[in-house]
């Protein structure tokens, strides 16, 4: 006896499927090549703080909208590929303080060693639909900003040697109004492309 499913064929779950349709090794590229560009011209956005030695950065807006864009796994790669360009001495990370495979000791390396992490996690709750009201993608985006803070502040207070009040004075305080201002960005941006999206479809 013979079964037919009553399931209606799966529908792209993240907006890079939905903008440049199509399955493919070469279009998964093309769209991780992209996100990796978008990735570095935000970690040049940088504002130093003259009482800490992490500046504010276009990073983790850049980090939480490819992990809304991509979805899990494709915006924890281009992380990977981040990190590795950054290691090899590729400019492609903040040009402030330390320089290559050396950020990876500083005042910074926490937030950098979390962005795989926080992109995956962010894209995989967005994969499942966190991100198809506005309340649950402000939740989702709030957590990837958590994981985010949460690493670079323990990075500070122990291999730092900072303290735990004196890592989020200088590691998570400054960073709450600006990443509050991000999120909002990144849900306009993705709510403007949703739209034009709809729009251009009729």
């Amino acid at each position: 006896m013979s079964q037919t499913s009553s399931q209606t064929p799966l529908q792209p779950t993240v907006l890079a499927d939905q903008i440049f349709a199509g399955e493919g090794l070469l279009r998964d590229a093309i769209r991780v090549a992209v996100a990796n560009i978008l990735l570095i011209l935000c970690a040049h956005i940088i504002i130093p703080l003259p009482w800490t030695p992490v500046p504010i950065t276009g990073q983790t807006f850049g980090v939480l909208l490819i992990a809304v864009l991509l979805g899990s796994r494709r915006s924890a790669l281009v992380m990977l590929m981040y990190l590795a360009e950054g290691i090899s001495g590729l400019p492609v990370l903040a040009p402030i303080g330390l320089s290559g495979v050396f950020h990876f000791f500083g005042p910074t390396a926490g937030y950098l060693l979390s962005y795989p992490v926080a992109a995956f996690i962010t894209g995989w709750l967005v994969e499942r639909g966190a991100g198809r009201t506005i309340l649950r993608l402000l939740g989702v985006l709030i957590a990837g900003g958590v994981i985010i803070l949460a690493s670079g502040c323990a990075w500070l207070a122990v291999p730092m040697h900072f303290g735990w009040s004196r890592a989020f004075v200088a590691g998570v305080a400054p960073f709450l109004p600006g990443d509050a201002m991000k999120t909002i960005l990144i849900i306009a941006a993705v709510r403007g492309i949703d739209l034009a999206r709809r729009d251009s479809r009729g």
